[in-house]
């Protein structure tokens, strides 16, 4: 058996254990069902409002885009909060000291998110196709979906193990959230941003949340819901290019940070983290 294959393996064995253990895990399984149920009650309290002039029901329309700012947060703050976290324990420093440990960590981690990811995407899909009309997904939308699904994690797990990267105790990820929070906010998960100012639509086409949300609404909802997004079409192409765009980058940036930070490991850092973190609990 080649190194390559070795490696591959042992992540993979290690990404599918360390997802078995969500599942036991009170804590874990808790964020998976807590942020998924008041996603759906915030959806339940929108099914009464339509959006514009379609009469479609702004719960439905809410779903997907939902779902695509799930697969956003997973891949953003999954990974960067799992590997701040690692580096803080002294788990990062250990798989460094193993020969090509850190890629079966990461291997791992891929595997991990990739899983929360699904059963993330499956808390929402399945009772939101139940509970609201108009939600609809043929063979067609179910290969948008995919496309979309995977497309969105590659997107946003590498920029995710870049951020992760770039600091060093949990309490930073407080930075990252509030930006996050207005990206959300502009990026029509909740309502189509078409009639938003030019210059904050634009913003919002830079980042990978906007083109998630679209993509799974291209997925679920009827055709004639294009005509309340911008430009008035579900934009595949487009957002095929801008979300391998972000895959790109982050393949090129992720590897170069994750390095950097490896070399930085050692044990009088993992112990300076430690004595932080301790002061900050008492």
């Amino acid at each position: 058996m080649s190194i390559a294959v070795s490696v591959a393996k042992a992540g993979l064995v290690r990404g599918r254990s360390e997802l078995r253990h969500t599942f036991t895990n009170f804590q874990d399984l808790w964020g998976y069902v807590f942020p998924a149920g008041i996603l759906l009650v915030v959806m339940l309290l929108q099914r009464g409002a339509t959006v514009g002039p379609t009469g479609f029901s702004l719960g439905a329309t809410t779903l997907p885009g939902a779902i695509g700012m799930s697969i956003a947060f997973s891949g953003l703050m999954s990974v960067a909060a799992q590997l701040i976290t690692e580096r803080e324990d002294g788990t990062l420093l250990r798989n460094k000291a193993i020969p090509h440990g850190m890629t079966g960590y990461m291997i791992g981690k891929i595997v991990l998110t990739i899983g929360m990811s699904v059963v993330s995407l499956l808390l929402l899909l399945i009772p939101g196709m139940i509970i609201f009309d108009g939600v609809q997904m043929g063979i067609a939308g179910a290969v948008t979906l995919v496309w979309v699904f995977v497309l969105g994690m590659a997107a946003t797990m590498p920029i995710g193990a870049v951020i992760g990267s770039l600091f060093s105790n949990p309490t930073s990820m407080g930075f990252v959230m509030l930006p996050m929070m207005g990206l959300i906010g502009i990026s029509g998960i909740f309502y189509p941003i078409g009639k938003f100012p030019e210059w904050l639509q634009g913003i919002a086409e830079v980042f990978p949340i906007y083109w998630l949300g679209l993509g799974m609404r291209s997925s679920m909802l009827p055709d004639s819901l294009a005509s309340v997004e911008i430009g008035q079409s579900w934009r595949h192409l487009e957002t095929f290019g801008v979300l391998g765009a972000w895959a790109v980058l982050g393949l090129v940036l992720a590897p170069i940070v994750l390095r950097r930070m490896a070399r930085r490991e050692s044990g009088s850092a993992v112990a300076s983290r430690r004595e932080r973190a301790i002061s900050r609990r008492g």
